[in-house]
């Protein structure tokens, strides 16, 4: 259902399970050890692992899931001939709601991959895996109600697939039992395949 991997003109994603990816690296990277982890993490809806045990805990919750057909992670690593070609820039999500016909996607990027426009670039690929592979209706995009640099970028390519912003949805996501807003963009089949 999911790719195990694939492929854009500057990154390449690798399913995020035990098979492809170390749980120590993805501990190095997910942990107080970067750090970074606090600015990276500070709109995202989850914690920084605390153990490597709770690293693999997590690995392994994503492979169920995966399993499941109720998500599926991916870890991004720009490809040859961009500045650390082979890291761990990240990770990208697809999160299905099939009795909603909806696909939601996420983004994690490290911080030395910052301002490259990654986040579209992830985009375009997983909108593509979204309507074409997934079948799904809409794809809708949830954005931290005070992360100004990502809604900007969510702009950007939900308006170049013909998307559109919903509004501001208050104390919709939290994180640390913290309520907060979020903004939501959409994007339908019908407007993607304009």
């Amino acid at each position: 259902m999911f790719p195990e991997t694939f492929e854009t003109d500057r990154l390449r994603f690798e399913r995020l399970c035990r098979d492809r990816v170390d749980v120590r690296e993805y501990y190095d990277h997910a942990s107080h050890r970067n750090p970074s982890i606090e600015p990276e993490t500070r709109y995202l809806p989850w914690n920084p692992v605390a153990t490597m045990g709770d690293a693999a805990a997590r690995i392994d919750d994503f492979a169920e899931q995966w399993r499941a057909r109720e998500r599926a992670e991916w870890v991004i690593r720009p490809r040859s001939g961009e500045d650390g070609a082979g890291a761990f820039a990240g990770t990208a999500t697809i999160i299905t709601e099939w009795e909603k016909d909806l696909a939601v996607l996420g983004v994690w990027l490290r911080e030395p991959f910052w301002g490259r426009r990654y986040s579209g670039e992830r985009a375009d690929a997983l909108l593509e895996i979204a309507f074409d592979a997934l079948d799904v209706g809409c794809v809708a995009i949830p954005v931290h109600g005070e992360n100004e640099k990502s809604r900007r970028a969510v702009e950007r390519y939900v308006e170049r697939h013909g998307g559109r912003y919903e509004g501001r949805l208050r104390h919709h996501a939290g994180r640390f039992d913290e309520p907060a807003d979020h903004h939501r963009f959409s994007i339908t089949r019908a407007e993607y395949d304009a």
